[in-house]
């Protein structure tokens, strides 16, 4: 099966074919625009993707030396994201699947997240929890067969990852601010400064960062000095350290026989390095396939078995993969 695949629910523009199980993809990432504003700008990023998405589809399709009829599938990330983002994929993948008369399929971004792992492992065991932890999520999701999804805990504020944005903004580290979190903690003490572990030892699956945020932004305010590697080893222990205990807590609750984790969040080493401890075989995409990326969204595809009508779908900046 041959699927183009569009990403652009973000900052990254992404367009890969997924033949079999060879990948042709490439994807722009639009860090240097915003580090400017220390942030995402949803018109800007829009602008950014307008202007590489045709271009993208022509090279991807020239270097896997596929012409269009030969297509079988066109898909593209639908949602959650920034609407202005989600409008120039869905447009642009609608207007492709119009014109080469092909089935379109929208693809949950979530979803697209936790499939990435099966562009590298054929193997594995169900039922499994998913461990997504990105910009824009923080969710765990009980996965009894693949394509099957129940949502059993999600960020009620913050997402890891814009956790880690906001503490490296309030320590003056630029942006994205995971990166330059973990890169400081290489040289840091993880236990010199101890910060909120934010509802860790409540019975439930749910997350929120927003505490460790505030709790980060008055300690710094208060103790300018203190050395800024053991600072973001602390801050990088207490998000690691939730997001394991709950993790761990849900893999005993539902008695898996495996973790799949995706996300951008997914390529901080101290993270990866602590989910492998866990008591169940833990599948974690290369890093290429952990931030947003449009093989993904293949992979992803591949597990859908009917194409949406033509028109009868919107870009949805909100949608949920399951509801609890």
């Amino acid at each position: 099966m041959r699927i183009l695949a569009i990403e652009t629910s973000c900052d990254e523009s992404s367009v890969a074919l997924l033949d079999g199980d060879v990948v042709t993809q490439l994807t722009a990432s639009q860090i240097d625009v915003h580090k400017a504003t220390g942030g995402v700008v949803p018109e800007v990023a829009a602008r950014e993707h307008v202007a590489v998405m045709v271009p993208f589809v022509q090279r991807v399709l020239e270097q896997a030396s596929v012409q269009p009829q030969e297509l079988d599938r066109i898909a593209v990330t639908a949602g959650p994201g920034l609407i202005t983002s989600l409008l120039v994929g869905v447009e642009t993948a609608r207007a492709l699947a119009y014109g080469w008369n092909k089935p379109i399929f929208p693809v949950n971004h979530i979803a697209g997240h936790i499939a990435a792992n099966f562009l590298i492992n054929k193997d594995i065991p169900f039922p499994a929890i998913a461990l997504v932890v990105s910009g824009g999520h923080t969710e765990l999701l009980y996965m009894p067969k693949p394509g099957e999804y129940e949502l059993i805990g999600a960020t009620r504020d913050d997402a890891a990852g814009e956790c880690f944005d906001k503490c490296a903004r309030v320590l003056g580290l630029p942006y994205p601010g995971g990166p330059a979190i973990s890169e400081q903690a290489k040289t840091g003490a993880a236990t010199q400064y101890l910060f909120p572990r934010p509802l860790l030892n409540q019975p439930t699956f749910d997350f929120s960062f927003s505490g460790l945020k505030t709790a980060v932004l008055y300690f710094h305010r208060d103790h300018p000095e203190a050395p800024l590697a053991d600072v973001c080893a602390g801050v990088q222990e207490a998000l690691v350290q939730t997001i394991y205990g709950k993790t761990a807590r849900a893999v005993k609750t539902y008695n898996v026989k495996a973790v799949l984790v995706g996300g951008g969040v997914a390529a901080n080493a101290a993270l990866r390095e602590r989910l492998q401890t866990l008591s169940v075989p833990v599948f974690i995409p290369p890093l290429e396939y952990c931030t947003d990326n449009a093989a993904m969204i293949a992979a992803a595809c591949r597990l859908q078995n009917a194409p949406a009508k033509l028109f009868s779908f919107r870009a949805d900046p909100n949608w949920e993969l399951t509801i609890r």
